[in-house]
């Protein structure tokens, strides 16, 4: 007979902790950190507006419902959309990537930070939210602090980490790290983000667009797309769905066996 196969929940895997720790305890004080991601939005919020001249672009924006107006909804810049938090994070997340203008990470696996620029659509429904109840909505600062967030977890993964070698896109850092930092936003608990972020990795994630013959303008909403689902991930892990503690590790079924080919994630710096 086979042995028995335990049923046992695992411990959270070190990869998930080490995230969910860092979003929810580390304080950035940096001064020159914060200048650099309000110098950034700038440049990301020009990349966006710039690509609504773009007919290619505008046909897929707005909500999935037209005429869908959400009271207290996010407002999709330079459009006259207000939609729920996961619809405009999509809306915003196309419309920056669309003219591919936006920051670049050269490193093992090349990417744009800013495409996680889909999180405002949070800030902005949080924010809004907040005033209709007498409270104080986010201030900007807390914006840039999510957005040194993001960018730090997308790229030190990327450092020494390539996907696009094993057939997957970028875009599965975008969904990781707005994942995290959306969670944080909207208060989940610690064992509620480990659970969103296990959840962003058991999701399906992307083949590459970039390369032919299979070379398309998906490369242009995938962020979009992808920070979308992050905010979705986020709300569903809210109720108390549960996660998946060993999503990297875990034998066969893992991450790490099924997409990464047997080979576990590498950092110079955690």
């Amino acid at each position: 007979m086979s042995a028995p196969i335990s049923n046992v929940r695992p411990d959270p895997d070190k990869v998930l902790t080490d995230i969910v720790d860092y979003v929810l305890e580390y304080r950035v004080d940096s001064k020159l950190a914060l200048e650099t991601a309000r110098n950034c939005l700038i440049d990301t919020l020009g990349c966006g507006l710039e690509a609504l001249s773009y007919p290619a672009c505008t046909k897929l924006m707005g909500p999935i419902v037209p005429g869908t107006i959400v009271p207290n909804g996010a407002k999709v810049p330079g459009t006259q959309f207000q939609l729920d938090p996961v619809q405009a994070a999509f809306n915003i997340g196309a419309m920056i990537r669309w003219l591919d203008f936006n920051d670049t990470w050269l490193v093992a696996e090349w990417g744009h930070p800013s495409d996680n620029r889909g999180i405002l659509a949070t800030a902005d429904w949080l924010s809004r939210n907040a005033i209709t109840s007498g409270k104080w909505p986010l201030s900007m600062k807390d914006v840039l602090i999510a957005m040194v967030k993001v960018h730090e977890i997308q790229g030190c993964i990327a450092l020494e980490n390539s996907f696009n070698k094993v057939g997957l896109d970028h875009v599965l850092l975008v969904k990781l790290a707005s994942t995290a930092v959306v969670g944080q936003m909207i208060s989940l608990t610690r064992d509620e983000l480990i659970n969103a972020v296990s959840l962003a990795l058991v999701d399906g994630q992307a083949l590459t667009y970039r390369h032919a013959p299979n070379t398309g303008s998906r490369k242009s909403w995938a962020a979009g797309d992808a920070t979308s689902r992050t905010v979705r991930l986020a709300l569903i892990a809210k109720t108390g769905e549960m996660g998946y503690l060993s999503v990297l590790t875990a034998k066969t079924w893992g991450f790490y066996d099924v997409l990464f080919q047997g080979r576990a994630f590498e950092f110079q710096r955690l």
